[in-house]
């Protein structure tokens, strides 16, 4: 069988989940949209059921498939509903639901509803992407409430740039979300990853981890809390061929590497029809047989080249770390020139095999 595989630490998961408990003294709802960001939603949701206040996914197609695998703890739709015919399904799976714009609020107001919402109330802070104005905030929370069909309201926000700790934008949206909610009798949610690591003044009853659960920092500088994570997902194959090369000798598709001394070339079976990024530039990191060596070369949608030259030890079958506990994911992102968020998400092809259940 192909050596390419995502070994998933559970344990790890259940540690960051914590941690970002540990630091907030909040409920924490467990952000798996996405399918957990690459590691799989429904075995992260097990894994985290036992003491998670719940869990956050973007659509009703991710709660209802995390509902049909036994998953009975609250479920966020961090987009609420798309169009007003999920409402009847929400409430029959008892999900919770974000309302972020003027339509949404109409349709609960029109739609008969046999049980009352839990509604998330979302207010445009200054991110500008969805959220109601906050003009509108104090309306739109006395229309739920007058509605008759909201049992209980979250007031939440999004910080746009918590991952810039010198910004002075997330104090300017928290002094925004502190206004609006003046006299408003809810508990309140703002924090998303890089927040609950960097900004205790953003204080909350509800916070909303996600990079940070799979063991990601979000910064792009070292930061004490981000650096008790411990990462989730280890990428790893083997190298599958070796071969020695004389100076001055291409590498890969476009002749983007070429030697400069004798060198000794393995492959690796993992390529961009993985999810490894093929913007990885020559250089990008990887540990090969316990050791250090660089990506060279452009790479393939199956395999990629990695410089031998100083590894000695290192042959075909040796074990090669893309990205985990060595090589961090954040580190081979930035090589890339994206983000850790992403390449999680691309992961695809590769089999995943869980640990620490």
């Amino acid at each position: 069988m192909r050596p390419a595989r995502a070994l998933i630490d559970l344990q790890a998961l259940r540690h960051n989940y914590r941690l970002a408990r540990e630091l907030t003294g909040a409920k924490a709802l467990a952000v798996i949209k996405a399918d957990a960001y690459g590691h799989g939603a429904v075995r992260c949701a097990l894994a985290l059921e036992p003491e998670a206040d719940g869990f956050a996914v973007a659509c009703i197609e991710e709660a209802l498939e995390l509902r049909a695998a036994g998953i009975r703890s609250p479920v966020l739709l961090l987009e609420g509903f798309f169009e007003a015919s999920e409402l009847p399904l929400i409430v029959e799976h008892d999900l919770w639901c974000v309302v972020h714009s003027a339509w949404q609020l109409e349709a609960i107001e029109k739609n008969p509803l046999h049980s009352p919402l839990t509604v998330w109330l979302k207010l445009d802070t200054g991110m500008h992407r969805v959220g109601l104005h906050p003009k509108d905030y104090r309306d739109a929370y006395e229309r739920l409430l007058a509605s008759g069909k909201v049992g209980r309201i979250v007031l939440m926000s999004h910080f746009a740039r918590a991952d810039e700790l010198d910004a002075k934008a997330t104090s300017e949206q928290i002094a925004v979300f502190e206004t609006a909610r003046q006299g408003l009798a809810a508990e309140c949610s703002l924090r998303n990853s890089p927040a609950v690591l960097g900004w205790p003044q953003a204080a909350g009853d509800w916070v909303r981890p996600g990079l940070m659960l799979y063991g990601a920092t979000p910064f792009d500088m070292p930061q004490a809390h981000a650096q008790r994570l411990q990462p989730v997902m280890t990428l790893q194959s083997r190298v599958i061929s070796v071969r020695e090369l004389p100076a001055g000798e291409p590498v890969g598709y476009g002749a983007t590497f070429v030697s400069t001394r004798p060198t000794r070339v393995g492959v690796v079976a993992m390529g961009y029809a993985d999810g490894y990024p093929r913007q990885a530039p020559n250089g990008t990191p990887v540990i090969v047989a316990g050791s250090r060596a660089p990506l060279i070369g452009r790479v393939s949608m199956d395999m990629l080249s990695i410089d031998l030259t100083d590894v000695p030890q290192a042959t075909v079958g040796s074990p090669v770390e893309l990205w985990g506990k060595q090589v961090h994911a954040t580190e081979v992102a930035s090589q890339a020139g994206t983000i850790p968020y992403q390449i999680f998400c691309n992961l695809k092809r590769v089999p995943r095999e869980y640990v620490g259940d």
